[in-house]
């Protein structure tokens, strides 16, 4: 039973895990602004995703901190999110960007063309 009982955390590690987790909402929500701002597709594209990448990096440190202070040994398994985020967003935008300059393609729009490097 007293597992379950909450120890109070030292302040360091509070203000420490208070910081980086009003730090990961500030990127969220910086990167959710780029999203409704900007006009097009994309430029709208790339503000969300570095939002969420860098966000859930500042929050899965919050959460290390917190975990590893108050069970008194290492908290690591926030890492296996914050990894499987980090990997899939960028692959996602990049599908999406081709999937939306296929589009523009056939639509005759002003885009690069495929064989431009």
């Amino acid at each position: 039973m007293n597992d379950l009982i909450a120890t109070p955390l030292p302040v360091w590690a509070e203000i420490l895990t208070a910081a980086f987790a009003v730090l990961g909402a500030a990127f969220a929500a910086i990167g959710s602004f780029g999203l409704v701002r900007l006009p097009t597709f994309f430029r709208r594209i790339h503000p969300p995703t570095l939002g969420a990448t860098l966000g859930v990096w500042s929050i899965t440190l919050a959460t290390i901190i917190y975990f590893s202070v108050q069970g008194g040994s290492l908290f690591l398994h926030a890492v296996l999110i914050t990894l499987f985020v980090a990997l899939s967003a960028p692959v996602t935008t990049i599908f999406l960007m081709r999937a939306a300059l296929f589009r523009e393609r056939l639509k005759g729009g002003n885009v690069p063309s495929a064989d431009s490097r």
